[in-house]
């Protein structure tokens, strides 16, 4: 048997465990799991292939959505790109690059320190990034936007700026608390014999604590992204006008215009959805690897 056809088998046998059918055999049993996979298939992946087909088809009645791709057209994604949407998807890309990297390089910063240092209120401040989490996002929007508004970043206001969406994701609680208990679980023996070589911090941390950490980097960055680009209110905080939307708010815009068909609204959504699906499966590697380190070492 191949390593390939290993893998599904072992996969199969993972699901026929969860779903509580390892005790089926029998040709009737074959049939009935094709049968009960084939129901969670299209339960699950429905909607989805929903959005794909109705993106390319002319849908003047929202009632009558259909998963055949009959009468295929490009004209939904013709209005949408006469509607701005590049321009939006453009804000939204430039928003997650640089909320997305800023977001990284604090996270591994922080939870370097809190893991490898001691020192007094130490956790004094977990509980206050373990706060951060707690709080939704709606109480939070007040006390932003006066932040944003009173404090200017080289003499440019936050509000009515891209930089406005992107310093407030630069740092979260969830990547740095993510990162933290993974960089707990690195060998100390590795930095000290990095120390006995006369290595400092800033060796340590690059040379052997960031390459050790790729699991966990793909981790947050999945989870980063997704947040980053799903963002409805900080950006209508921000944008004081049309040419500063990003994609998700765009498509409010968009549901609000009459002039536009319910084919020109899924297009937009199907845009909005490919980057982070895209983004998934370019790091889904170390995504899986970044879960499953924890409950190995564990």
């Amino acid at each position: 048997m191949t390593r390939r056809a290993k893998g599904l088998a072992r996969r199969s046998g993972a699901t026929d465990t969860a779903l509580g059918l390892a005790g089926w055999s029998g040709p009737v049993a074959a049939l009935t799991k094709t049968l009960l996979y084939g129901v969670l298939a299209l339960v699950f992946a429905g909607p989805l292939l929903m959005l794909l087909v109705s993106a390319f088809k002319r849908v003047p009645n929202p009632t009558r959505l259909s998963l055949l791709p009959t009468d295929l057209t490009l004209d939904n994604f013709v209005v949408a790109v006469q509607r701005g949407v590049v321009g939006y998807l453009l804000n939204s890309f430039l928003v997650v690059g640089g909320g997305l990297l800023l977001q990284i390089a604090v996270s591994v910063s922080a939870a370097y320190a809190l893991a490898r240092k001691k020192f007094p209120g130490l956790r004094l401040v977990f509980l206050l990034i373990l706060a951060t989490m707690m709080l939704p996002e709606e109480i939070l929007a007040l006390p932003l936007s006066l932040v944003l508004a009173d404090v200017p970043v080289v003499h440019v206001s936050l509000i009515g700026s891209l930089l406005g969406m992107i310093i407030p994701v630069g740092a979260w609680g969830f990547s740095i608390l993510v990162m933290t208990e993974f960089m707990r679980e690195i060998p100390v023996e590795l930095e000290e014999a990095a120390r006995l070589d006369g290595a400092g911090d800033v060796r340590i941390f690059w040379s052997i604590v960031l390459p050790s950490c790729r699991p966990a980097l793909g981790v947050i960055g999945i989870f980063g992204f997704t947040m980053i680009w799903d963002q409805y209110l900080l950006p209508l905080l921000v944008a004081t006008h049309a040419s500063q939307f990003t994609l998700p708010l765009a498509l409010r815009t968009l549901r609000a215009d009459e002039n536009v068909g319910l084919g020109v609204l899924l297009a937009a959504a199907l845009l909005a959805l490919l980057p982070s699906v895209i983004a998934f499966v370019a790091m889904q590697r170390q995504f899986m690897n970044g879960l499953t380190s924890g409950a190995i070492k564990g």
